[in-house]
């Protein structure tokens, strides 16, 4: 699946959620949870999505994650910023420190989807 069609896909938020999490989140938390600094840095971008989801109305389970991360990765194809394909993005601390905000913001959804049971 292409970034595009990944971004505009009419997938179930389920299924869109797993693709992200296959994309950036198995990676991301892997690494962010053997880096407390950047633990910090997702745990504050989870705290920023969760602000946006409550501020837009939205109720933080699976449909409004799953639209949440579609206006990320939407936003990151504009900005010439694919996603990785599952299995591509960084695997160690030192890749996800460099990692741009949009893959940040991803992980940050991955983390809440999966402390709320959602994965």
């Amino acid at each position: 699946m292409t970034n595009e069609s990944i971004a505009f896909a009419a997938v179930t938020a389920d299924s869109y959620l797993d693709e992200m999490m296959a994309r950036v989140g198995v990676d991301g938390l892997a690494a962010a949870f053997a880096e407390p600094g950047l633990l910090a840095v997702v745990d504050q971008h989870a705290a920023a999505v969760r602000e946006a989801l409550l501020d837009a109305g939205r109720t933080i389970d699976a449909e409004g994650l799953a639209a949440y991360a579609r206006s990320i990765a939407a936003a990151a194809v504009r900005m010439s910023r694919p996603l990785p394909e599952p299995g591509g993005a960084p695997t160690t601390v030192a890749g996800w420190s460099g990692a741009g905000w949009p893959l940040l913001r991803l992980v940050a959804v991955c983390l809440i989807a999966e402390s709320a049971g959602l994965l």
